[in-house]
């Protein structure tokens, strides 16, 4: 394990901003503005590591197992808060991606200092789970080398569980010992050791990602409409509506009806109409393709 942290890109100085404090307030804006533009590019540069990484936990899913993100502070806050928004975008069970972050719940609004500092407690989290093999595991760690993070990665590995790790700091990447490494590398922080600045934004990026393209993977998606989507308020039954007139060109009365016909599952909505059949054939349809849209009205 890495003993000298200031040696972490994520820890170093950057020289575009050590008389930051001394700049107007345009002149910061523009700064972290300049730095922000590093950040996509950096993950672009990652791609490939991506893709590998979709492709794993498209392949657990198809195996029945679940997704784990885990992490301390804000990786730990960006993970729970791609989890969660997975069941109202994609209709997943809330058990198919989970976050874990290092001092429970309490962390996810207030700081909990020394909560990432222990290996075994990252364990215990994962034994809290119940993980099995065909599950996965991405560990999120800034720095690389946070203590939960690895010893929720160590524990994955022991019970043979997939793993893959994120992290902004090459330096780690030799101590990592995980499926697939993603390291986009953003540089320095604005402001020295901020990870949730750039290495945040490059860490909602990836994981927003590996869950979107999951999914799509997995026929939650047709064209780039959210036909598996959970109409749960006003804004989301209205989104209901303009996807299924987009996919079928109705007008929005009769898309509100075939909504109610399908019982509120879009996805038949769409498949009902296109199909010209009832609710329980285009459910059987839509199992026989495997949930994908596509197939289901080219059959």
């Amino acid at each position: 394990m890495l003993k000298d942290r200031s040696k972490l890109t994520t820890e170093k100085r950057n020289v575009r901003s050590r008389d930051m404090d001394r700049r107007s307030t345009l002149q910061i804006v523009e700064i972290i503005n300049a730095e922000d533009a590093l950040v996509a590019p950096a993950v672009a540069k990652e791609k490939k590591q991506i893709a590998a990484a979709v492709d794993l936990i498209v392949s657990c899913f198809r195996q029945g197992g679940r997704l784990f993100y885990v992490g301390a502070g804000t990786s730990g806050r960006l993970g729970v808060l791609d989890a969660s928004e997975c069941p109202p975008t994609f209709g997943t069970n809330p058990s198919m991606v989970q976050g874990i972050i290092a001092g429970g719940r309490r962390a996810l609004v207030r700081s909990v200092e020394g909560a990432e500092d222990h290996e075994e407690i990252g364990a215990s989290a994962l034994d809290k789970k119940h993980i099995k093999p065909q599950d996965v595991i991405v560990g999120i760690a800034a720095c690389g080398v946070t203590p939960f993070v690895a010893g929720a990665i160590n524990r994955a590995r022991q019970i043979g569980a997939k793993t893959i790790f994120v992290t902004c700091a090459p330096e780690a990447k030799k101590y990592i010992n995980a499926d697939i490494i993603i390291n986009p590398v953003v540089g320095p922080e604005v402001v020295t050791g901020s990870t949730r600045m750039k290495a945040g934004t490059a860490t909602k990026l990836v994981l927003n990602t590996l869950t979107t393209s999951a999914m799509i993977k997995l026929g939650k998606i047709y064209g780039n409409l959210m036909v598996d989507l959970k109409a749960t308020n006003t804004k989301l039954r209205d989104r209901s509506e303009r996807i299924v007139m987009a996919a079928t060109g109705v007008s929005r009365p009769r898309a509100r009806t075939l909504i109610k016909n399908a019982q509120g599952l879009v996805k038949v909505a769409i498949v009902m109409y296109l199909k010209k059949i009832g609710f329980d054939e285009a459910k059987n349809v839509l199992a026989e393709c495997d949930g994908f849209i596509h197939r289901s009205i080219c059959e």
